[in-house]
């Protein structure tokens, strides 16, 4: 299946895993961590953390509890991912591939009236402004992170606050994710789902029912106008 055309008024990005790869620095922030909580297991957390916050994960897989200590250790893990991120020859943070040309296309927006995207991570607003910034992705008008939301991915919340704050309905929106936690989140909202095979197998996106599962956003192409955005799929996997 190609070349199918979707309209919407807004579009909704995931952050890590949609628009850049911090795996590198994921992967340095647990092993660091392993030092101060050594019961953990990195390889079972990194199958299942992914899309989840950082305060969430730290609390179901460290045990803290103390609202004073989540918030340190949840500051102290997000710097951990960019100190990390170059350590030993790793990758950094790095954008992924078709972002430029989508993030080229929406620059235009800025002429518009209304905001025609956003980014809803799981991340902390702090932790997200620098990956964006070392991946040269451009941070939106609206811009949703962890401390915005009362309840984080697979819960709606992250996603109908986006929309909110673009001035459209959810159902009006398509969600681009990679994690099956952040599908949750987005058909819970109402949007259209696209998956991207980025972090996680076919299989597992499967079992979130997206409305399409592609390779990732090279497979996307976007037109921006006064009254909306128009997206292309080109290759549905």
């Amino acid at each position: 299946m190609s070349g199918t055309t979707l309209n919407a008024d807004a579009l909704l990005f995931d952050m890590d895993g949609t628009l850049v790869d911090s795996t590198a620095g994921v992967v340095g922030a647990w092993e660091l961590f392993r030092q101060s909580y050594p019961t953990i297991d990195v390889q079972d957390i990194l199958s299942s953390s992914h899309g989840v916050r950082t305060v969430d994960n730290l609390k179901k897989h460290c045990g803290i509890e103390d609202p004073e200590i989540l918030e340190a250790e949840a500051q102290r893990f997000e710097e951990a991912i960019v100190s990390t991120s170059t350590a030993g020859g790793r990758r950094g943070i790095v954008q992924l591939p078709g972002v430029k040309s989508i993030m080229d296309e929406i620059a235009a927006s800025r002429f518009l009236p209304n905001p025609r995207w956003a980014i809803c991570t799981s991340a902390t607003r702090a932790y997200a402004s620098s990956a964006l910034e070392i991946a040269a992705v451009p941070v939106p008008d609206v811009f949703v992170a962890s401390e915005d939301v009362a309840k984080g991915k697979p819960f709606p919340d992250p996603y109908l606050l986006g929309a909110s704050k673009c001035g459209v309905k959810p159902e009006n929106c398509i969600v681009f994710e990679d994690a099956p936690s952040g599908v949750c989140s987005g058909r819970a909202a109402g949007c259209k789902t696209v998956a991207l095979l980025t972090t996680h197998s076919r299989e597992q996106l499967e079992a979130a029912q997206p409305d399409f599962i592609v390779k990732d956003l090279s497979s996307i192409s976007i037109r921006l106008s006064e009254t909306g955005v128009t997206v292309t799929i080109r290759e549905v996997q």
